[in-house]
């Protein structure tokens, strides 16, 4: 029992900001915003102008579906039983009556979307935030959220579930989602990339703002909106 209560005692909450690597962060940061405004905000506002409205809903609505074994699996490595339950009802839900997640039942009911992932697995687990990073294409991170990413891809359930045909729906979705958020968003996210006058510096601080404070509990997903969440 002393094992696992350590195990599940949360790492201190950072403040500050460690960037050692800024210089290097710097050239990936003008290379992702290159590739948004090369790419992701035309072919974004493009996808919006198609499917903006129930289309595109519909899409957000089921990847985000595909996302819940994840965080289920997470709440149960956070010994968060009830997240892990209230996640597993909105997916059991959201599969069934919802179409397989295509309309958003469970939130009419007022079972919300309670996110989360490997880097707040290893922050409940006592692992520290680490050095600010700014990662090819997925943009602002930590170290511990990069390992994070990397560990919640491996071992995503879909991943054994879907195979061949469906493993292509699935990405197809995700993308699409993405696409959805940064059309939605965009406001938010080209007055960070193209009006301030630091844009590195803007997106390091948004996001390490946003992170530390959904680690803490300070805000719920119905009340935060992040453009930078993973």
């Amino acid at each position: 029992m002393m094992v696992v209560t350590a195990a599940c005692t949360p790492a201190p909450q950072a403040t500050g900001i460690n960037d050692p690597y800024e210089a290097q962060n710097r050239k990936i940061h003008a290379l992702n915003k290159s590739l948004d405004r090369n790419f992701l905000k035309p072919v974004s506002h493009g996808y919006g102008k198609v499917a903006r409205g129930p289309i595109s809903t519909g899409v957000g609505n089921f990847a985000s579906n595909l996302s819940l074994p994840r965080y289920v699996l997470n709440d149960l490595l956070q010994l968060n039983l009830k997240e892990a339950t209230h996640n597993t009802l909105r997916l059991a839900i959201n599969t069934t009556v919802g179409l397989g997640g295509i309309v958003d039942i469970a939130s009419q009911g007022g079972l919300y979307e309670k996110s989360t992932d490997f880097g707040e697995t290893l922050h409940v687990w006592g692992l520290g935030e680490g050095a600010y990073m700014e990662l090819p294409v997925l943009g602002p991170s930590t170290t511990r959220d990069a390992i994070g990413t990397a560990v919640d891809f491996a071992i995503d359930p879909l991943n054994r579930l879907f195979t061949g045909r469906r493993k292509y729906i699935a990405t197809t979705a995700f993308i699409l989602k993405k696409l959805g958020n940064r059309d939605k968003y965009s406001g938010t996210i080209e007055s960070v990339l193209y009006e301030s006058e630091d844009s590195y510096a803007q997106a390091r601080i948004l996001y390490l703002q946003s992170r530390r404070r959904d680690l803490s509990g300070g805000l719920t997903d119905a009340e935060l909106e992040d453009p930078y969440a993973q």
